[in-house]
């Protein structure tokens, strides 16, 4: 089994497979994580090079794996998409596409890559424990000691929506607190923006409906994510934080912000279950269920 992979940005390079015709695959890690870790995102970087033969760029922001580490707190998720934006486009290796992966909270800053960097195409999302619809909670955050932990669940309870936790802390630009959704609307820096939660950008609903399939995976044990449906696209119903509605029930999908409900009629959204804590799956589950998406 895969260790637990937390939650960063990831860019580590490999030799393509002339002899392939699969398009490369591109990874975005997640909170307390890097690029090129061996016991995380390097090994799933190894893992698809020798299984499927194709180039895997891991994205790593910055200049170093301490830099890569730093940025899943402090480098904010429009800076990160801009950079590595810039970055695939100058990477020839990717000019006919490639398929990403995101990994916790890489899946949305790789969600909001696909909306706001269209060249080169990516064909295939897939997300693994993403956030789609942020998080209101923050339990056994990885990589951080329990009086970190706690510190960081209290700026986010009182401060999320201040100017300085938005411009300083990841995590606050897609905390997204139920019991106060227009405070959240107006404030979020990132999440409402992507989302189409202010207004209506027809850039991003375009952009997203050029996928060919957006794969959202949900870890059915996950103690990490709060609430759990967020990794389907799901969110607690407004006004409180108790029950949860799914995507299908929610205002996103019934107004079409995204283009969500369009891309469903058309099966291009697929939602899978991993019965793990967050981001804990096999080799073997993730040939079976994620290989169809990579080639």
């Amino acid at each position: 089994m895969f260790q637990t992979i937390a939650v960063v940005a990831l860019i580590c390079f490999v030799k393509l497979d002339q002899a392939s015709g699969d398009l490369p695959v591109v990874l975005w890690h997640g909170m307390g994580d890097t690029c090129c870790f061996p016991f995380s995102l390097g090994g799933v970087k190894k893992f698809l090079e020798t299984e499927l033969g194709v180039y895997v760029k891991s994205i790593e922001i910055g200049n170093s794996i301490v830099e890569d580490f730093k940025s899943g707190y402090l480098i904010h998720p429009n800076q990160q998409v801009e950079m590595v934006c810039a970055n695939l486009q100058n990477d020839t290796r990717l000019m006919n596409g490639y398929n990403g992966i995101g990994f916790s909270q890489g899946g949305q800053f790789m969600r909001a890559l696909a909306q706001r960097c269209s060249s080169p195409r990516m064909n295939n999302l897939i997300t693994l424990g993403g956030q789609h619809q942020g998080v209101f909670g923050l339990p056994n955050c990885p990589s951080l000691s329990s009086r970190t932990c706690e510190r960081f669940r209290r700026l986010l309870n009182y401060a999320a929506y201040t100017d300085m936790m938005q411009n300083f802390l990841v995590q606050a630009t897609y905390w997204h607190d139920p019991l106060n959704e227009e405070t959240y609307k107006n404030s979020s820096t990132f999440l409402a923006d992507i989302n189409n939660e202010r207004s209506m950008n027809k850039t991003y609903i375009d952009n997203l409906q050029k996928l060919n399939k957006f794969v959202m995976v949900r870890f059915n044990k996950d103690s990490i994510v709060q609430p759990l449906d967020t990794q389907w696209f799901g969110f607690y119903k407004p006004g409180q934080d108790k029950e949860t509605e799914s995507l299908r029930d929610s205002h996103i999908y019934h107004e079409d912000r995204l283009g969500l409900q369009a891309m469903d009629k058309r099966n291009q959204i697929v939602f899978l279950e991993c019965e793990g804590n967050h981001l804990q799956f096999t080799k073997e589950w993730f040939r079976r269920h994620l290989f169809m998406y990579l080639q």
